[in-house]
């Protein structure tokens, strides 16, 4: 009998409100991050809702870019708790942000296809990690992604963004 797996999101974040990957979010995605079995990859399947359409029967870009933003800034975060020799939602909680997020459109997404991301950290992991993300849809790559996120603190991020500090 094997058991199912905890996604990042919910060890790390179960209160998270990102649209995206939020597990607390009311109406978003609930994106979910796995460790892939190869130990390097952290991997995140998902099919769009049509209301995503980009050109017909096509997943419009930006909504990629959310997925890439998302599930690479959870693989940042997987791997910091990894590097630190902890499990994920051990405190104290580790949250990056995105500090650039670079996409290369390679083929046009088709809607009604279930797509996997699968995203890695390329070299260390210091404060600013890149990650490179590919997706998939069936076997056809479609996107490729090369962003850099960055560790912070999100009660001094929080304060910054509102004038605060």
């Amino acid at each position: 009998m094997s058991s199912i797996p905890t996604a990042l999101q919910d060890m790390a974040a179960p209160d998270g409100v990102c649209y995206g990957c939020g597990s607390a979010h009311p109406d978003g995605l609930k994106l979910k991050s796995y460790w892939h079995e190869d130990g390097v990859h952290v991997v995140c399947t998902h099919t769009p809702d049509p209301k995503f359409n980009g050109w017909p029967e096509l997943v419009y870009g930006g909504f990629l870019a959310m997925l890439v933003d998302c599930h690479s800034n959870w693989t940042a975060m997987a791997h910091h708790y990894r590097a630190e020799g902890r499990e994920p939602g051990s405190l104290p909680r580790v949250d990056c942000v995105t500090g650039k997020l670079g996409l290369t459109f390679i083929k046009p997404t088709p809607m009604g296809v279930e797509l996997t991301l699968k995203a890695r950290v390329e070299g260390e992991v210091g404060r600013k990690s890149r990650v490179i993300c590919e997706i998939w849809a069936g076997d056809t790559h479609t996107v490729s992604a090369d962003s850099i996120f960055v560790r912070v603190d999100s009660e001094q991020l929080q304060s910054q963004a509102h004038g605060r500090a």
